[in-house]
């Protein structure tokens, strides 16, 4: 039996069936921006393994810091033991966050990451002396990860959990943000959607823990860019209500829409911000909770005075070493202009796309460009284009998009726009 063989009917992949699991492309290496496929073929990387691969693949920097890592330790458990990755990382982050973070809680991955957000918000409205405040609030359209409570507040009618929606606890829902980024901002609380979110959080704030939404863009929820504006708002109502505000930047931190988080497109601060993703380059799965000191302080004096919470490999100390080693690569290279020229970039060669017949939308901002079709589109059928082209894409939803690595070269990055028109005119 072949490799591929057996990958078809022994593994399962994401969002697959198993009866009829659809093709998948045998990757054989992975060097910068390429996948190199078993039958020899290369494929640009436009998603960056699903949005983390920052740096492309086999960073050398990253490679040393992993091995060198390993010799020294792989791991230790974090329960009454440290260690310097650990501390190292956790400077790091301090300096390039969000002012007022100062709290951080290493765990495994983003969806993770959501649950571990999710626990501190309840348990600090327990600490506080609101027991019946353990829902949570969301806009629709969001995507917060597949684990049990994460599923809860992602959209119930359109993601891609709505077939768990009678196992799940109900959320409250407000109205997607209407106001889309780049557009004219309007103070009409009827038209900007804060009317509808200032409802749901008057009518339940008894029950409500938290607000928790992905500033800026809504990642597998559609690819929705929206108005900055909106979260100032958010945050006041938050504050008004004594909800705490929990900002998801697992797909958007670290660069990708152009400033280092999302959450710096506006001036207001959330209580609690997750990360993930791109935060250990793409080199393993990695995520990080940081808190207000008031947050934890609150959980520190209740009644249960400790965070309940522990992962197994939580501050893993080579997935610790990898992200301080990713960090540096970011921080130390002109990133910013990088990502604008890639942004303008595609802006101008995804530009034709928008006479096509079946295309809603074109849209770009950051590192983030995607065409949006009138029409559901395969990945299924997309998958032998991009063979073909030598552009791995991987369409969802109605959205051809892109996340390319930010070391994509300007040619590379045209192969992939030119990817993405070529399969908005035949999907």
């Amino acid at each position: 039996m072949t490799d591929a063989e057996f990958d078809r009917q022994h593994l399962w992949h994401p969002y697959s069936n198993v009866t009829n699991p659809g093709p998948a492309h045998m990757v054989a290496r992975a060097d910068g921006v390429r996948l190199t496929l078993a039958d020899g073929r290369q494929m640009i990387d436009a998603m960056s393994s699903w949005w983390c691969a920052i740096h492309g693949y086999g960073h050398p920097v990253l490679v040393r810091a992993l091995t060198d890592q390993a010799q020294a330790m792989s791991h230790v458990m974090f329960g009454g033991l440290t260690h310097a990755p650990a501390v190292d990382l956790g400077r790091r982050l301090l300096t390039i966050a969000p002012r007022g973070l100062q709290r951080i809680f290493y765990c495994d991955s983003g969806s993770v990451a959501v649950e571990i957000a999710l626990k501190m918000a309840v348990q600090y409205q327990v600490a506080r002396g609101r027991p019946g405040r353990t829902g949570f609030a969301t806009i629709r359209g969001g995507y917060h990860g597949d684990t049990w409570k994460a599923m809860s507040v992602c959209d119930p009618v359109t993601g891609m959990h709505h077939l768990f929606s009678t196992a799940l606890s109900p959320q409250h829902f407000a109205t997607r943000p209407p106001v889309r980024y780049g557009d004219q901002w309007t103070d009409d609380e009827a038209q900007n959607g804060i009317g509808d979110l200032r409802g749901v959080l008057e009518q339940n704030a008894g029950q409500i823990a938290a607000l928790i939404l992905e500033p800026v863009v809504q990642g597998a929820g559609g690819m929705y860019f929206y108005h900055p504006r909106y979260l100032d708002h958010a945050r006041a109502l938050c504050d008004a209500h004594d909800i705490l505000l929990i900002f998801d930047e697992i797909a958007t931190g670290f660069g990708r829409t152009g400033r280092l988080f999302a959450t710096d497109h506006t001036g207001v601060l959330p209580d609690i911000l997750c990360l993930g993703k791109a935060l250990s380059g793409g080199m393993m799965s990695f995520a990080a909770v940081m808190s207000s000191d008031a947050v934890a302080r609150a959980i520190g004096e209740g009644e249960v005075p400790v965070f309940m919470h522990g992962p197994t490999f939580m501050a893993n100390p080579l997935a610790c070493a990898v992200s301080s080693a990713s960090l540096d690569l970011l921080t130390g290279t002109p990133w910013q202009v990088t990502v604008a020229a890639m942004a303008a970039q595609m802006k101008h060669e995804l530009a034709p796309a928008r006479a096509l017949p079946h295309v809603a939308d074109v849209r770009v901002l950051g590192a983030i460009g995607v065409i949006e079709m009138d029409h559901p589109v395969s990945a299924d059928r997309a998958h032998p284009i991009c063979h073909d082209l030598g552009v791995w894409l991987r369409p969802f939803g109605r959205n051809i998009y892109c996340m390319p690595p930010f070391v994509t070269a300007p040619d590379d990055l045209s192969r992939i726009t030119a990817a993405m028109v070529h399969l908005a005119g035949v999907l």
